[in-house]
């Protein structure tokens, strides 16, 4: 079973890439995002529990959302692998996860940055915001903000797995084509190991 972890701040292709990565490495999608979702309308134990939780406003704790992804992995056990996207957020989150992939003897084979400057994101997600009807992507300073929490956040999960030598940056900026080779050439030599 192949691991990945894409990371990458808000307009930096994520979506459109792991859509295509998907589909050429038979990965399954794992967001916790829809996750919770599923979970949540199936009105599992664990649905039920995120349901309190997120109905007060809070964050749902990261056992609740440890046991969504191990449900999933034992429910996709014929699974190429699978994508993470959007989890883990912190330290915590990353080493709760690789204990539960160390039990399954599947752990993550490698984190996948996408690099893109600054300018660059505000750009696309303006452009995104004309079309797309989400309002956090037609303010420019609403726009910055989630660009510094996502650096914020994030980074202390990078230095996470730096120290198991399984961060590679990718250049995001360029054409879908030449990132999607990049991400490709990274996962390849990683498969051939």
């Amino acid at each position: 079973m192949f691991n990945l972890i894409l990371f990458g701040p808000p307009g930096s292709g994520k979506g459109t890439q792991s859509e295509k990565l998907i589909a050429k490495y038979g990965l399954k999608h794992l967001s916790t995002g829809d996750l919770l979702r599923s979970e949540i309308s199936r009105q599992t134990a664990l649905g039920m529990e995120a349901r309190k939780v997120m109905d007060k406003g809070e964050l749902v704790p990261d056992e609740v959302v440890i046991g969504m992804i191990s449900s999933s992995i034992d429910q996709n056990e014929m699974s190429k692998g699978f994508l993470f996207d959007g989890f883990p957020r912190t330290a915590a989150q990353a080493e709760a996860l690789d204990k539960l992939l160390d039990l399954k003897n599947s752990p993550i084979a490698v984190m996948l940055a996408l690099e893109v400057s600054e300018e660059e994101l505000v750009t696309r997600l303006v452009k995104r915001g004309e079309t797309s009807g989400r309002s956090d992507d037609t303010n420019e300073s609403i726009i910055r903000a989630r660009i510094a929490e996502y650096h914020k956040k994030t980074t202390a999960v990078a230095d996470y797995y730096r120290q198991f030598d399984k961060v590679t940056l990718i250049k995001g900026e360029g054409s879908i084509e030449d990132i999607f080779n990049s991400l490709c050439k990274e996962i390849d030599e990683r498969i051939a190991e």
